[in-house]
């Protein structure tokens, strides 16, 4: 690297950059980062975008099909640059039009749309100034693809975002992930950034208007200047909502799951599930395996119900239009959300734990609150009970239907009384307001972390997998909840970097020895488990196998004063070995 590099990177975006809050900066205070993450909060549910000239093909190489979504089939094929461009020349979605385009993901429920500027392939679907490689120059379209959905998204109160592939670039000399075409001109990842993916983020953030999300994604090691060169250029739009894919020092404003939905919420942070409505992400010729509008609706309330937003992902054809599989799909989680979108918009996470029947949404008032009781299993002896709610109720009713439901407080909880049959076979709202502050009682009492264990009369605390937040590297093997016979477990934990947390209640100070159910089938291993920043070693012996669960003990903590707190199990990547874990136990010496 040249010695004038670096302070070209800074000259770069100096005039732009000042410490920026997205990032959680000391600048921002938390009622100002409450006001700029306001409207994504309150969306739920918006719209992914994958779409690039790998559609011309539907992600087919010279009639083979690649593995991996289509977008990837520039790296899967090891197609040349010279041989991929020639896609760039066949690119004319004539059919596309992004006023109807955005009108379908209005009419689905969406709120906002965040597409691919550029992906990992280098080909830019706007009319990017640091190269002839995009939409405009490139294509016999000639049209700024970008700029036509942020007009139509402006139009149509729809908030509209950027993704781009900040560090991969299987194009541009100095990005990542090319090693296949050595006609690729050499250069650092510095030149690269400041080159290509400097002048790409600054337009997009001044010529497009007003950018509800900027959303990076797969972080390479880049220089500390070359990370800060990016990000600083945020700060020309400082409302923008940005995701954790950047770089591990740039955690952004909110944690992205890719494919999955979470267990539980990530303690104490906003987050989001993207999902793909079929198997890949851009068009791939072939796919037939789309999700319904049953799989969609609940995996939107599943996500809700946890306090996360869903960004949904389609994916538009050479000709620019969606394959009817998507847009059937899509009419049909609008019209699910035309009746019940008051159960989806504006809500917070469920205040109780697993519910048997469901999910639940909630929005809290001045004088009380309003459950949302999605009722996915609608019960056969036409009662559904509501666990540990001690509130006055106001009032209960069906969705779109005032007439009252009878309830009754039992022991148990508040239960309902149900008509015969559901009248939404996907998922049936029942409105409940109850009075005063929302109070639950026993295990389905949650706080802001997720399920919060209390403890039992004898003054133990049992905390059980289901309760457990599973901390996860995204792309690496998912330590996760398993279940073998009717017992659930932590299992798959081989990845070191994996830890676990549980959210718990103590009325009683004092010190706690620390029991745990568990299996291992090579010893010994070692981790750190107690209160954060108050861990100590625990060191344990191989049960035989994974099957093989012993109680033993592995720590203690002392509880100063009756509150909240968090335990955490974390591995000693060193001395590691994969375990399960069926309990931990907290007893009172």
């Amino acid at each position: 690297m040249k010695n004038t590099l670096v302070p070209c990177l800074a000259v770069l975006c100096t005039a732009v950059f000042v410490s920026n809050t997205n990032v959680g900066a000391a600048e921002e205070t938390r009622v100002q980062r409450d006001a700029r993450m306001q409207w994504w909060r309150e969306a739920k549910f918006g719209m992914f975008v994958h779409w690039g000239v790998y559609s011309v093909t539907g992600g087919e190489y010279k009639g083979q099909k690649l593995p991996n979504s289509a977008e990837w089939m520039m790296n899967r094929g090891k197609i040349p640059i010279a041989e991929y461009e020639q896609y760039a020349a066949q690119f004319n979605p004539t059919n596309f039009d992004a006023t109807a385009f955005v009108c379908q993901a209005k009419e689905a429920g969406m709120k906002y749309i965040v597409i691919t500027s550029k992906h990992h392939d280098g080909f830019c679907m706007f009319h990017s100034k640091a190269g002839p490689y995009n939409v405009v120059d490139a294509t016999p379209f000639k049209r700024d693809i970008m700029k036509e959905l942020a007009i139509a998204c402006r139009e149509q109160g729809l908030r509209f975002g950027f993704y781009y592939s900040q560090a991969q670039d299987w194009h541009q000399p100095g990005g990542f992930g090319n090693n296949w075409d050595k006609t690729l001109k050499q250069a650092t990842s510095d030149e690269y950034v400041r080159d290509k993916a400097c002048p790409d983020v600054k337009q997009l953030l001044t010529e497009y208007g007003s950018i509800g999300i900027f959303w990076w994604d797969t972080p390479r090691k880049m220089s500390p200047e070359a990370f800060q060169s990016i990000f600083s250029l945020t700060s020309l739009q400082p409302d923008v909502i940005t995701n954790d894919r950047l770089g591990d020092d740039f955690p952004g404003d909110y944690k992205t799951f890719e494919r999955r939905i979470p267990d539980k919420a990530p303690p104490g942070k906003d987050w989001e599930v993207c999902m793909t409505i079929s198997d890949s992400w851009g068009y791939k010729l072939g796919d037939t395996d789309f999700k319904s509008p049953k799989t969609l609706v609940r995996n939107l309330v599943d996500i809700v119900s946890k306090g996360g937003n869903y960004l949904l992902n389609v994916s538009p054809t050479g000709e620019g239009i969606l394959l009817p599989q998507s847009v059937a799909s899509l009419k049909g989680i609008g019209q699910w959300m035309k009746n019940n979108s008051e159960s989806i918009y504006g809500t917070t996470a469920s205040p109780f734990g697993s519910l048997k029947w469901g999910r639940c949404t909630k929005k809290a008032f001045g004088s009380g609150a309003v459950l949302y009781l999605h009722v996915f299993d609608w019960p056969t002896n036409g009662e559904l009970l509501v666990p540990g709610v001690t509130n006055a109720v106001l009032q209960t009713y069906l969705m779109g239907d005032l007439a009252p439901l009878k309830v009754r407080h039992e022991n148990s909880g508040v239960v309902v009384s149900l008509p015969p049959q559901a009248p939404d076979e996907i998922d049936t709202v029942i409105v409940m307001k109850v009075a005063g502050a929302l109070n639950i009682e026993g295990a389905q009492a949650v706080n802001a972390t997720g399920v919060l264990a209390v403890p039992n009369s004898d003054g133990s605390l049992v905390l059980t997998p289901p309760m457990a937040y599973i901390h996860n590297n995204e792309g690496s093997k998912q330590a996760s909840l398993q279940k073998r016979g009717e017992t659930p477990h932590i299992g798959h934990w081989t990845d070191q970097n994996a830890w676990v947390e549980w959210s718990f209640k103590i009325d009683r100070p004092g010190r706690y020895e620390i029991w745990a159910d568990m299996a291992l089938e090579k010893g010994p291993g070692r981790f750190q488990i107690g209160l954060p920043k108050k861990q100590a070693t625990a060191e344990v012996a191989a049960t035989g196998n994974f099957d093989k669960f012993v109680k033993m003990r592995v720590g203690e903590i002392i509880i100063d004063q009756a509150g909240d707190y968090t335990l955490q199990m974390n591995p000693e990547p060193e001395h590691w070995q994969p375990i399960n874990v069926r309990e931990l136990v907290l007893k009172p010496e």
